[in-house]
């Protein structure tokens, strides 16, 4: 009995437990572009974080005038500032062998 009850404790708390998604590496060039392309407009900014959580990332296979775009990666980016943080919405567009084409930021 003792057995049956320790592994249905171990059984509980594999699927209590979610599994780590794969995030892709393209998620962590968008943060970093984007926070390079932000401390450029505001010292004030001194990190960004993604909430991982809710990202919609989406294979592309499609162009902006010459340049192919390969991913498209959208969510909420937090602004670490001096001042109180608001979520931002942001794109992230990516384009062959993994190179940041665009980030945008917007206040929600």
């Amino acid at each position: 009995m003792r057995y049956l009850t320790l592994g249905a404790v171990l059984a509980f708390t594999m699927i209590a437990l979610p599994a780590q998604a794969q995030v892709p590496e393209e998620v962590e060039s968008c943060r970093l572009a984007g926070l390079v392309a932000l401390k450029e407009r505001s010292s004030a900014i001194k990190d960004l974080t993604f909430d991982i959580d809710g990202l919609a990332i989406s294979k592309a296979n499609t162009k902006v005038e010459d340049t192919p775009v390969r991913m498209v990666i959208m969510g909420d980016a937090y602004l670490q500032r001096e001042k109180t943080d608001k979520p931002n919405r942001f794109v992230c567009l990516i384009g062959e062998k993994g190179k940041v084409l665009l980030t945008f930021f917007t206040e929600q």
